[in-house]
C-alpha cells in the first residue's frame, strides 16, 4: 500500500468545498443551529450559502427562498439564539395546555408574562424566593397554571424551581414527563437527598422540577415537619424563583402549611368552577396564618 504524498493530497482535493464553507457557519449562527437540529443537511447548507453570496440575503431568508425551512423553523432558531426556548407542536410530549411552551407568541402567553411582571415587582424583588400557588377545587387548573408560570420565569433567565407539593394528587411529573419514583415526600421523610430528586428540564433553560415523590400516608404531617424549613433555606441558595404547586383547599389544608413557610400565596380560581365564597374562605384562612396574598388569577 502506497503512502500519499503532498501532490497526492492536491490531486484528490481532500478538503471539499462543503467542508470549507461549513467553517463559515459560526457556532451560534442560524445555519449552525439548523444543522445541529437536523433541519438542513450539509449539502443544503452549501446551496443556501451559495444563494446567500449571490443575492446578499441573510442565511435564514435564503433558506426560506429555497423552500428548505419554514417560518416556524426560523422562530425556533431565533428562540435558541436569544435563550428563549420553546417547543414545536408534538415535541416533548407535553399537554397542549402548556401554552408557554407551544405558543410562546400567543395572546395567552402575554397574560403569563404580565403575571410574572407583577410577581417580580410585588414579591420576588423584595427579598422573597418562594411562592405558593393555591386553589380551592381540584379542577381549578392550578397545576398547569404553575407549570406555565414556571416556564416564563425560566425564560426570563431566572433559575426557577417548580415543586410539586401536592402529595395527594401530584401532576407535575406527568406534565413534564419526568420520573416520580422519589421526590419531595422522600426528602421530607429522610429517604432521599434534595439533590438526588430535582430534575433539570433540558428543553427549557434554567427550569427544574421537584416531583412529589412516593405517595405518603401522612402528607400534612410531612409538610409540617421542621425539616421543611431547612429544605426551603437550602433551595433558596440554589434558585432565584421557587414555585409550589399545592393541593386544593377542598382536599386538605396542606396549602396552608406550605404558604405559611413561603410567606406568600397566589390564588388561582376557575371562572366556571370556583365560587366567590370559596375565594373569600381561602383569603381569610391564609391571612389568619400570617400569609400575604399577593393576588388572585381567574382562569377562563
Amino acid at each position: 500500500m502506497s503512502i500519499p504524498n503532498s501532490s497526492d493530497a492536491e490531486k484528490y482535493n481532500t478538503t471539499s468545498p462543503i467542508d470549507s464553507n461549513m467553517t463559515s457557519l459560526r457556532k451560534f449562527s442560524i445555519g449552525h443551529i439548523l444543522l445541529d437540529m437536523g433541519k438542513i443537511t450539509p449539502s443544503e447548507a452549501e446551496r443556501i450559502l451559495r444563494l446567500q453570496k449571490e443575492s446578499g440575503l441573510r442565511f435564514g431568508d435564503a433558506a426560506l427562498k429555497l423552500g428548505l425551512i419554514t417560518e416556524e423553523d426560523i422562530q425556533l432558531v431565533l428562540a435558541q439564539q436569544f435563550d428563549y426556548p420553546y417547543l414545536l407542536p408534538g415535541q416533548g410530549n407535553h399537554p397542549p395546555e402548556l401554552v408557554v411552551a407551544y405558543q410562546p407568541f400567543g395572546a395567552q402567553v402575554e397574560v403569563f408574562r404580565a403575571v410574572r411582571s407583577q410577581l417580580m415587582l410585588r414579591w420576588f424583588t423584595t427579598g422573597h424566593k418562594a411562592l405558593a400557588i393555591v386553589s380551592y377545587n381540584p379542577g381549578d387548573g392550578v397545576s398547569l397554571f404553575a407549570a406555565n408560570l414556571a416556564i416564563v420565569f425560566s425564560q426570563l433567565g431566572e433559575r426557577t424551581l417548580l415543586i410539586d407539593s401536592n402529595l395527594r394528587y401530584p401532576q407535575q411529573h406527568e406534565i413534564f414527563n419526568i420520573k416520580n419514583k422519589q421526590g419531595l415526600s422522600d426528602v421530607l421523610a429522610g429517604r432521599a437527598g434534595i439533590s438526588e430528586v430535582i430534575a433539570r428540564i433540558d428543553a427549557f433553560i434554567d427550569l427544574s422540577v421537584l416531583p412529589a415523590g412516593t405517595p405518603p400516608p401522612n402528607p400534612l404531617e410531612l409538610l409540617n415537619r421542621s425539616s421543611f424549613d431547612n429544605i426551603n433555606d437550602q433551595l433558596a441558595n440554589q434558585f432565584d424563583i421557587i414555585l409550589y404547586d399545592t393541593v386544593a383547599f377542598s382536599n386538605g389544608t396542606d396549602a396552608l402549611a406550605i404558604a405559611a413557610r413561603t410567606g406568600g400565596a397566589l390564588l388561582v380560581a376557575s371562572k366556571n368552577n370556583t365560587r366567590l365564597n370559596d375565594i373569600h374562605i381561602m383569603n381569610e384562612q391564609l391571612k389568619r396564618m400570617g400569609t400575604e396574598v399577593i393576588g388572585s388569577i381567574l382562569i377562563d
